[in-house]
């Protein structure tokens, strides 16, 4: 990662999880409890126990605290040191000893190869470059593991346009990951599976605030997944994506320079 890149990156994550500045979006990710951050949380604990996982990117509301109470052993790392204080802390209060969190340079990780059965990370490769840390996975993945990350998607042109008006709420860096994307990471991994969410779910949105909208998510979250069974072409305007890599080639590593602490 470029210094310059690198320190807007951590600038921006600094500021925003030390205020919780983007309060204002909650609402927009309500609707991910029932559909991708469900798959998200059941894959993590399907793979986690006895494992060695690595939480690419843990930001302050890291899962490593959940895949501790699952008997994974963890690593998560971050390059916000806001993060990581805030994530250390909260080990300490629970007293979780398979959880440790450090500052670290993503695209150059501080780990020897085939480290981790199971990395996940939540929406953390579209802040990256792709091919770098696509390099830095498929080499720290152990034969048989995989990784998992839900990502959102840059294809919707309306969701393109309220990024577009919204600028102060992501990095400038940032870029929403394209059909384009997923071949870089077949040159790094023999295996990639893909799960699309949130297109009509989208509209639950404006009724957050009512009774019924668990119920209304969950229906909408239904016909999202027809409509992506039957029409294919829909899938690349969906808002998100999980993405499951495995079967790691151990490609060529990327040169950067390296941090942690």
């Amino acid at each position: 990662m470029s210094n310059a890149r690198y320190q807007r990156e951590m600038e921006f994550h600094d500021k925003i999880f030390a205020a919780d500045t983007r309060k204002s979006a909650a609402k927009y990710y309500s609707i991910t409890h029932w559909s991708s951050k469900a798959f998200y949380r059941n894959y993590l604990a399907a793979h986690c126990a006895g494992k060695r996982v690595l939480e690419y990117g843990c930001g302050p509301d890291s899962h490593s605290l959940f895949i501790a109470s699952k008997q994974g052993a963890v690593t998560g790392i971050d390059l916000s040191p806001v993060a990581i204080v805030m994530n250390r802390d909260a080990v300490q209060q629970k007293s979780l000893s398979k959880a440790s969190f450090s500052v670290m340079n993503a695209e150059l990780l501080a780990f020897t190869d085939s480290s981790f059965d199971l990395i996940c990370g939540n929406g953390i490769l579209h802040h990256l470059d792709l091919a770098r840390c696509f390099a830095e996975l498929s080499r720290t993945l152990r034969p048989g593991g995989t990784a998992v990350f839900p990502e959102p998607l840059g294809h919707n042109p309306l969701i393109n346009l309220y990024r577009k008006l919204t600028p102060r709420l992501r990095s400038s860096d940032e870029h929403p990951l394209l059909k384009s994307d997923f071949g870089k990471a077949s040159n790094y991994f023999g295996r990639l599976d893909i799960t699309y969410f949130h297109l009509t779910s989208l509209l639950a949105v404006f009724f957050s605030s009512a009774t019924w909208f668990p119920g209304m998510v969950r229906q909408l979250d239904k016909l999202d997944q027809a409509l992506f069974r039957r029409l294919p072409w829909l899938r690349k305007h969906a808002w998100a994506a999980a993405i499951v890599l495995s079967e790691p080639k151990k490609s060529v590593t990327h040169p950067a320079e390296p941090l942690s602490s």
